[in-house]
């Protein structure tokens, strides 16, 4: 008899999550089965339970995941992207989507953007296509998914969030430029801010100013190297980022004003870096002249390409321990908990909310 995996279907809008037990298919050439270990709920999940964003139904939400070799297929090269060799019960984490490099409109630098992308976590669950997302048992890995190798010591609360948040920071920071000796200003103090603030930490930062509309997240930010924080609830409190020119802003909030007030404050040279705003909103208004006159660099960013992938990875291992990551895993439950876990997530808007396999994973 085959092996049989466990997930839970999303629907609809706040609909509760149903469970699906399925048999597992046989592998394809190139492809990885790999036994989940923990999934954090991300806040595009949420958006996305809520009905802010749009996902083609039933599919398997959850794509920040953590998880363990069960078997690799023929034909697929036994090795992660740095050229370790994989096996059968390695720890593993994996780009968010796979990017067939043989698309026409394929480029290096951007392989998120790809037209024949297979994205984790937003897909449609169809007969020949299940198990694609983190509130499962099980996920497939698809050719071309970038994959590294992970060390067994690490927490995996915070080994979950490497693919999706603290990537895509790393990819503002490479379009961020240099950050040693800058000031910097990181506005919205969600995962994606914190993590922002502790890479402009270690990349040698002068100041960090750390910015939002609750004290508490700016409490957090001065766990993470945040040297100063701004409440911007009132604008009084932003006289700060007026004392002396901004060299770096980088934007996790989406909120407009927010960005205005960002930009608005660069100094000469200065560069905005947004990431934040992937929700309908009004529009962002920029003063065109000062952006001329100031001679200001402004990019989007949307996901993350393999080069910040790796430098993710290796910021976790490397200082997992030295700043209160998984302190932000607020609340954890059991797979079979999830409905309960996003009720959670929703209201009491945890960092994260986790969830586990298995209670051997609870708390690692």
């Amino acid at each position: 008899m085959k092996k049989r995996a466990t997930y839970y279907a999303f629907s609809g809008a706040n609909t509760a999550l149903t469970k699906v037990t399925t048999p597992i298919p046989t592998l394809h050439d190139g492809e990885i089965l790999v036994n989940i270990s923990y999934t954090t709920l991300c806040g595009s999940d949420l958006h996305t339970y809520c009905g802010l964003r749009n996902e083609p139904c039933p599919t398997i939400l959850g794509h920040e995941i953590v998880g363990t070799i069960a078997e690799i297929s023929a034909k697929h090269s036994g090795l992660d992207v740095q050229g370790n060799k994989l096996q059968v019960g390695d720890l593993i984490t994996w780009t968010v989507f796979a990017s067939d490099p043989n698309s026409a409109n394929y480029q290096p630098d951007t392989p998120q953007k790809n037209d024949r992308l297979y994205k984790y976590g937003h897909r449609k669950i169809t007969e020949q296509d299940e198990l694609h997302g983190g509130l499962a048992t099980h996920i497939i890995l698809r050719p071309h998914t970038c994959i590294r190798l992970l060390p067994k010591t690490i927490s995996l609360r915070v080994a979950a969030t490497i693919n999706c948040a603290v990537a895509t920071s790393a990819g503002a920071i490479r379009l961020a430029g240099t950050i040693a000796g800058k000031n910097v200003h990181v506005a919205g103090i969600g995962l994606l801010g914190l993590v922002t603030i502790a890479m402009c930490k270690e990349l040698g930062a002068s100041n960090i100013i750390a910015s939002d509309v609750n004290p508490a997240r700016l409490e957090m930010a001065k766990h993470f190297g945040a040297s100063h924080t701004i409440d911007l609830s009132e604008r009084e409190n932003c006289a700060l980022l007026e004392a002396s020119p901004i060299d770096r802003f980088i934007d996790m909030s989406g909120s407009p004003d927010a960005m205005e007030l960002g930009i608005e404050t660069l100094g000469l040279h200065g560069r905005a870096i947004l990431v934040g705003a992937v929700f309908h909103q009004r529009p962002t208004k920029i003063d065109a002249e000062q952006v001329i006159r100031k001679m200001l660099c402004i990019k989007g960013l949307h996901n993350y390409n393999y080069t910040d992938f790796s430098f993710a990875v290796d910021f976790i291992i490397n200082n997992w321990q030295k700043y209160p990551f998984e302190s932000l895993v607020e609340r954890e439950f059991p797979l079979d908990e999830v409905n309960a876990a996003i009720d959670y997530a929703l209201t009491h808007k945890p960092i994260r909310a986790g969830l586990y396999m298995d209670s051997s994973t609870a708390k690692r």
